[in-house]
């Protein structure tokens, strides 16, 4: 979470200098060299641990049912991750750290959190079009406090008209959308489209227009995951 203004529009309109790019990642099955992840966490961060424990979770919950699926993924996370600002951790203001740097670290921000569940959830069988990542303006200090800072969550759709089960950083708990009353969406997207609240439709190619998505998708697939 940090203290930055979400411009849906500012985003488009910022994206019109992508919208060329033939990028796509599709909403197909995931693979995971997992051989390449435990050698480059050995590497990096001298521990190949925490990778292994991973892929074994992935493997034990892959014919679970997907919410509990989701329980588990959430549980993984937030036992082995503890929240850092991005400022402290990489000395920049935003950054979007692989699922491999984020558990490397034991540490990362409110994107990093979703984006290694949003992977893992993919990579234990979850459809794209069941899993978005919701940018969102969070109430600071009651649901009565006018004061709110930008801040990301994993929302999983059972339905495309469900009301959203949200993982998030913050807590360890699983709630529905409707029940997050100190959540405002601001704008949502995946692998495969980017849409504005209340859209059913996508409003454009989310790794086109969102630069930081395209680097760690990109980052991600050097690490060994393929789409």
């Amino acid at each position: 979470m940090r203290k930055v203004t979400i411009s849906m529009t500012l985003l488009l309109l910022l994206g019109w200098l992508f919208r060329d790019l033939p990028l796509s990642y599709g909403a197909g099955t995931i693979h995971v060299d997992f051989p390449r992840v435990h050698q480059l966490m050995e590497a990096r961060y001298g521990r190949a641990d925490i990778s292994r424990e991973w892929e074994s979770m992935l493997n034990d919950i892959s014919a679970l049912p997907e919410q509990e699926r989701l329980s588990r993924v959430n549980r993984f996370f937030h036992r082995h991750l503890r929240y850092q600002l991005d400022q402290d951790l990489w000395g920049q203001e935003d950054y979007w750290a692989t699922p491999v740097e984020t558990l490397g670290r034991g540490l990362g921000d409110c994107e990093d959190y979703a984006i290694a569940q949003y992977l893992s959830l993919r990579m234990a069988g979850i459809s794209d079009d069941r899993l978005r990542l919701i940018y969102v303006r969070a109430k600071i200090g009651g649901p009565r406090s006018s004061i709110s800072q930008a801040h990301m969550v994993l929302g999983y759709y059972a339905t495309p008209s469900s009301d959203p089960l949200l993982l998030d950083s913050l807590t360890s708990n699983i709630l529905a959308g409707s029940q997050r009353t100190d959540l405002t969406p601001v704008f949502s997207f995946n692998s495969e489209g980017l849409w504005t609240p209340g859209a059913v439709s996508s409003a454009a190619n989310p790794v086109a227009r969102l630069s930081r998505w395209r680097q760690v998708l990109e980052k991600i697939r050097q690490e060994g995951v393929s789409w």
